[in-house]
C-alpha cells in the first residue's frame, strides 16, 4: 500500500482537531525537548486575518486529574537554527507558516518587525519557526530551499528575503537567486534542498501541524496558547504580556 504523503492528508486531518490540549501545550513540548510539559492551559480565541482551511470545533479535553500532561503527537525535534532571541526569554513563539502565504508575508513585512524591537531585541520573547506548506509544490519547494539555507546558519536571511517586497514566484530558478543574493554556497544549497532528509524535516513539521488541527497560516503559539492569523500588532502585544506575566 503506498503511505498517503502529509499533503494528500490535510483535508482528512483538518476536519477533526486533536483537541484544545494538544494545541495549548506545543510550545512547551516543541522547546523542552525530554522534559514534561509545565503549561497545558487552554488556547485562546482564534480570530483575525488569516488563510484558513475548514476545521470542525476543538473537543475541550476531560481532566482525569489535577496534573494535565502532554497528550498530543510527539514534536519533531526543534532546529536551532530555526529559532531567535534569547534562551532565557520568559516568552516563546512557535510560528507555523508558508512562504507562499500572504498573510504571513503581511505578518513578516508589517508586524513583526515591531515585535522585535520592543520583545525581541529586549530578551522578553524567543521565536521558533516551523514549516507548514499547505499551498501545494511551491510551497514545500521553498521550505525545502530555507531548510537548506539553515544548513549555512542563514535561515532566518533566506527567510526575510523571500517575505521581501512583493509575493515572487518559487521556482527553483527564483530560489537560486535569493540564495545567491544573499551569498550562499550555490552547489551546498542545490545539494541541501535535494537531500531527502531534509524533506523529512518539512514533511515531520507539515504532519505535526495537521495532525494538531491547526486551522490554517499564519498560526502562532505563545507560551502554547493559540492566536491564528495576521492579526494586528496590539492583539500579539496582548499575548505576549499574558504570556510574560502568567496571565
Amino acid at each position: 500500500m503506498t503511505k498517503e504523503s502529509p499533503v494528500a492528508r490535510r483535508r482528512v486531518l483538518l476536519s477533526s482537531l486533536a483537541g484544545a490540549a494538544v494545541v495549548a501545550v506545543l510550545a512547551v513540548a516543541a522547546l523542552n525537548q525530554g522534559e514534561p510539559p509545565k503549561n497545558t492551559s487552554k488556547p485562546a480565541a482564534a480570530t483575525g486575518s488569516a488563510d484558513p482551511t475548514p476545521t470542525a470545533p476543538a473537543a475541550s479535553p476531560t481532566p482525569t486529574s489535577s496534573v494535565k500532561v502532554w497528550e498530543g503527537p510527539p514534536a519533531p525535534p526543534v532546529d536551532a537554527n530555526l529559532s531567535k532571541g534569547s534562551a532565557r526569554a520568559p516568552v516563546t513563539i512557535v510560528e507555523f507558516g508558508d512562504f507562499k502565504c500572504p498573510n504571513c508575508r503581511r505578518f513578516a513585512q508589517r508586524i513583526e518587525p515591531e515585535l522585535k524591537s520592543r520583545y525581541l531585541d529586549t530578551g522578553i520573547v524567543r521565536v521558533f519557526w516551523r514549516d507548514y506548506p499547505i499551498r501545494g509544490r511551491d510551497s514545500v519547494r521553498a521550505a525545502m530551499a530555507a531548510r537548506a539555507a539553515s544548513r549555512q546558519g542563514r535561515f532566518w536571511e533566506f527567510h526575510d528575503a523571500l517575505y521581501a517586497g512583493e509575493q515572487p514566484r518559487l521556482t527553483d530558478a527564483n530560489l537560486r537567486a535569493v540564495a545567491a543574493r544573499i551569498g550562499l554556497d550555490l552547489g551546498r544549497f542545490d545539494a541541501d534542498r535535494r537531500d531527502e532528509s531534509v524533506r523529512r524535516l518539512v514533511d515531520g513539521d507539515l504532519e505535526f501541524a495537521l495532525e494538531l488541527g491547526l486551522p490554517g497560516t499564519p498560526a502562532f503559539l505563545i507560551n502554547g496558547e493559540l492566536l491564528f492569523g495576521a492579526q494586528p500588532v496590539a492583539a500579539f502585544e496582548k499575548a505576549i504580556e499574558k504570556a510574560r506575566h502568567g496571565g
